[in-house]
């Protein structure tokens, strides 16, 4: 039996819910929880399963330029919701707290309210509607996968328009991750107010500093 991994995503969680009479079924999911530096964005979409782009995929898998023509085709589409947990949310409530009210925000953003979440991950945010967590959920559902695509393009289109704001940082480069390159530039330069201080590496170099 090929492992799941290797399936791409489809439409069976969707249908199992809108069999269930859950009318509008939103797949959630985030990008940038590991970075540095710069945002955690979640993004809810809900499919029209009459017109679901070709080629949805969890985000990691897809080229730049095949996630950035697929985020036109599911705004073009599907009803999208986006949440953005900024660093001082972030600093101030830990990187998962932040995610969670992200999704929250995301599918508070739809155009019309979700009857059911397909949330990914292992944990749940506090939403109105019922959901179900599902691990490695944007291989899994296509609802996911388009929200990866969405979350992850929406993120780096703002690290690429932090780093004409702060071009020290090279973000448009590794979009706030621990590279060598974003450690070389930290060291040289410093922490500017986009960096998550609560984060280790920061916490540490700006512990450093004031000593």
């Amino acid at each position: 039996m090929a492992k799941r991994d290797s399936i791409h995503p489809d439409f069976s969680l969707e249908e199992a819910a809108l069999a269930r009479g859950f009318g509008r079924v939103a797949g959630v999911d985030e990008a940038g929880r590991g970075p540095w530096a710069g945002p955690v964005v979640a993004a809810a979409v809900v499919l029209d399963p009459s017109c679901i782009p070709v080629g949805l995929n969890d985000s990691k898998k897809l080229t730049e330029s095949k996630r950035e023509s697929l985020f036109d085709e599911i705004m073009n589409c599907a009803d999208v919701g986006v949440g953005i947990a900024d660093v001082e949310r972030i600093d101030q409530h830990n990187i998962l707290r932040a995610t969670l009210w992200a999704m929250g925000e995301a599918i508070a953003g739809l155009a019309a309210p979700a009857d059911y979440g397909l949330i990914d991950g292992n944990r749940r945010p506090d939403l109105k509607c019922q959901c179900e967590t599902v691990v490695k959920g944007d291989g899994r559902s296509l609802s996911i996968a388009a929200a990866s695509i969405i979350a992850k393009v929406t993120r780096d289109r703002i690290m690429i328009g932090l780093a004409a704001e702060f071009p020290a940082y090279g973000f448009e480069r590794h979009k706030g991750y621990g590279t060598a390159l974003h450690q070389q530039a930290l060291a040289e330069a410093g922490p500017c107010l986009h960096h998550r201080k609560s984060f280790a590496p920061i916490r540490v170099l700006l512990e450093a500093t004031a000593a």
